[in-house]
């Protein structure tokens, strides 16, 4: 599966790595890019093992917000 993220919050390359950082640690993510400039986050992942409400938890974690 593929999702696209709209995040809100990211304004450095700290926020990028965190953002990637996050998402990567959840199992069933199999590949993040970040586009910053965008303020969006592509993800490839399995949705037998993660959801997109935890991938939202995991960056919401790191004080940015995600945006439905």
């Amino acid at each position: 599966m593929q999702t696209t993220l709209d995040v809100r919050g990211m304004t450095c390359d700290h926020c990028q790595k965190a953002v990637k950082g996050a998402l990567d640690e959840l199992r069933g993510v199999k590949g993040v890019e970040v586009h910053l400039a965008a303020g969006k986050v592509d993800v490839s992942y399995d949705d037998a093992e993660v959801t997109v409400s935890e991938m939202r938890e995991a960056i919401e974690d790191q004080g940015y917000d995600v945006v439905a």
